[in-house]
């Protein structure tokens, strides 16, 4: 009989109350085929978290109470859009140029955010900032969990690869789909509600392999295009990503040359937490020595268990 529902936590604590609510139909097949654009078996964070949910969903106004606390040493980097809008504020900006990332940073991805910067100087404006927005949410078991992620990013900054007075670190507390066009333009209209103007994107964003075949699961121009044309995307400005590789005549990352291609070398995530696992250095900039070493104690904390076996990790 009641218009309005308490949300609590764990503890039973009240933190929020729906009111004027509404309780419809959970069309899971529905769900999924639209947000992935199959119903392959397989698919991450579909199996964990959508089949196993109810048949029926509630939604309405949302009032709340209390903001949710972690309490795992990361609640720093929690800011709100409205904490971020008042940040970029505070250090006058004039311009806000978005990151998502769910990986480590390497001094490609820093090269990159630096380059965006100095791009936006040379059109005019005097402050960017950029907001690096690490995923916070659900991520794959293979992925690098948030805590060490966030370790390795403050290492990022403390060895100066990124400058702490024009980067606001926060975490985006979104769970990560690896729906592709889809899920990008979430990514990129949560960033409008943060204060961002523009917003950088790579080749296949939020993509992943097809969970069945052995193929891409999207097409890796797809996310770029929909952003182009998406609604509600106006205010936002899209900047395509410069792709970016380690270069053997230089010793440092930089901005592939396909007219010099063989003396480029493309280090993959998954090339990366190989050698990191196996306490092998990359080649000397590619990433700045502390964050290395910071993925490097990460690995090295997945202690084998009495088989010798290392356990499997988890979703985050």
């Amino acid at each position: 009989e009641s218009n309005s529902v308490a949300l609590v936590d764990s503890d039973d604590k009240l933190i929020a109350i729906l009111t004027d609510i509404e309780i419809y139909k959970h069309p899971k097949e529905e769900r999924i085929a639209r947000t992935w654009g199959t119903t392959a078996p397989g698919l991450p964070y579909v199996e964990e978290t959508i089949k196993n949910s109810g048949n029926w969903l509630i939604g309405g106004d949302l009032e709340v109470i209390e903001l949710i606390k972690y309490n795992d040493g990361l609640d720093r980097f929690r800011l709100s859009p409205m904490d971020l809008r008042r940040e970029f504020e505070r250090r006058n900006a004039d311009a806000v140029f978005a990151f998502q990332l769910r990986n480590p940073v390497h001094n490609g991805h820093a090269l990159l955010m630096t380059d965006t910067r100095r791009r936006l100087l040379e059109m005019g404006y005097k402050n960017p900032i950029l907001l690096l927005h690490p995923l916070g949410g659900y991520t794959k078991a293979d992925d690098v969990p948030l805590s060490w992620r966030m370790k390795q990013h403050e290492k990022v900054l403390e060895d100066g690869v990124l400058d702490p007075e024009t980067t606001v670190v926060s975490i985006f507390p979104s769970p990560m789909h690896y729906a592709g066009p889809t899920e990008v333009q979430w990514h990129a209209k949560a960033r409008i509600n943060a204060g961002a103007n523009f917003y950088i994107v790579g080749r296949d964003p939020a993509g992943m392999g097809h969970p069945v075949e052995k193929r891409d699961l999207y097409d890796a121009d797809h996310g770029k295009k929909v952003l182009s044309m998406a609604p509600g995307l106006e205010r936002l400005n899209i900047l395509p990503f410069r792709v970016a590789a380690y270069d053997k005549t230089q010793g440092k990352m930089a901005f592939f040359d396909p007219s010099r291609a063989q003396d480029f070398l493309f280090i993959s995530g998954t090339k990366m937490r190989t050698l990191a696992k196996n306490k092998e250095n990359p080649p000397a900039g590619f990433m700045c020595p502390g964050g290395w070493q910071v993925l490097v104690e990460y690995y090295d904390s997945l202690t084998p268990s009495e088989d010798g076996k290392i356990p499997e990790p988890v979703p985050a």
